[in-house]
């Protein structure tokens, strides 16, 4: 029998709804913009030589149309949920408090399975913060590829194949996979200070588009670096 969790707890198949409901508190004021614009991700050959910048805390982004908070609003439980691995060889920076971060936009987003339903929200983000990445992309290679193994291992099933896009601020790497029935698609990225992930729900019951997802996670990952650097 399947198992969903919150917050590490576990229930069975009959508590799946409520469970998966909790939504986090004291949110930031929500955007009114639209969020189908795939433009806003400026692209580059190569990311930029290390500026020196570092990071001492995750802050909560003010995205456009989303409103976010810190926490996992929602669980899929059995090791279902993506986290950043595959990183042993970095040295975290250590006390920057909770690393998860939840955005919901204006419209809810419902998964159902059988008679179950729960109320989920467009994206759940994982980040690591690190004394020094010194190459961004093998980091990333690493950690995608450590992480979506582990991830098929429980039950994820990939969808195509992996997109990396590079601007001068980070590299991304996606992939679109179905997680327990649900078309997602799930970002990883990384720059000389950490490495993280963003993980899509399906607004419309379909994998939201890479290259949609890959600017979310851009704004995503500038936002919630913006302003935190411990020496630059």
């Amino acid at each position: 029998m399947i198992t969903y969790s919150y917050r590490g707890k576990s229930a069975g198949m009959n508590k799946w709804g409520a469970l998966a409901a909790i939504t986090v508190t004291g949110l930031l004021a929500t955007g009114c913009a639209s969020d189908d614009n795939n433009d806003g991700l400026p692209k580059a050959s190569k990311l930029a030589a290390d500026s020196g910048k570092r990071y001492k805390e995750l802050r909560v982004p003010t995205m456009e149309g989303l409103t976010c908070d810190k926490g996992r609003a929602f669980r899929f439980g059995n090791d279902l949920d993506l986290m950043v691995a595959g990183d042993d060889d970095l040295k975290e920076i250590k006390d920057t408090g909770e690393d998860a971060v939840s955005c919901f936009g204006p419209n809810r987003i419902t998964l159902s399975k059988g008679r179950m339903q729960a109320t989920v929200p467009d994206l759940t983000t994982r980040t690591t913060l690190y004394e020094k990445v010194d190459d961004p992309t093998a980091a990333l290679d690493k950690a995608f590829s450590h992480s979506m193994d582990l991830a098929k291992g429980y039950g994820r099933t990939m969808v195509g194949k992996p997109e990396t896009l590079t601007t001068k601020d980070l590299v991304m790497r996606c992939q679109q996979n179905v997680t327990d029935t649900f078309p997602m698609t799930s970002c990883y990225w990384a720059n000389y200070g950490a490495i993280g992930l963003v993980d899509f729900f399906p607004p419309d019951g379909k994998h939201v588009p890479v290259k949609k997802a890959a600017a979310q996670t851009y704004k995503f990952a500038m936002g919630t670096l913006a302003s935190t650097d411990a020496s630059s």
